[in-house]
């Protein structure tokens, strides 16, 4: 009984998984984007200036120094920056 219900669990999970590979290879051929939230053109990134981190500027953390604006790719690199210009 409890091998015939893990049998099944794991012909769901290999079932979904061709699925998936399925899919992807459609989508793949089709041209269709295959991940949410990536450019589908060319997007001019800026480096972090304290780990070199490329990051694309709309999602970046932005502080604006003088006059010139400056990208982090998080909030600790941002602080590591203010603390170092401090």
């Amino acid at each position: 009984m409890v091998l015939d219900a893990l049998l099944s669990v794991l012909m769901l999970f290999v079932a979904r998984a061709v699925w998936l590979l399925i899919d992807g290879i459609l989508k793949g051929v089709s041209g269709h984007p295959s991940s949410a939230g990536v450019p589908t053109r060319g997007v001019q990134m800026v480096r972090d200036p304290v780990c070199g981190t490329f990051v694309i500027p709309d999602r970046a953390v932005m502080i604006t120094d003088g006059r010139r604006q400056l990208f982090f790719c998080s909030t600790n690199c941002r602080d590591a920056y203010r603390a170092r210009t401090a």
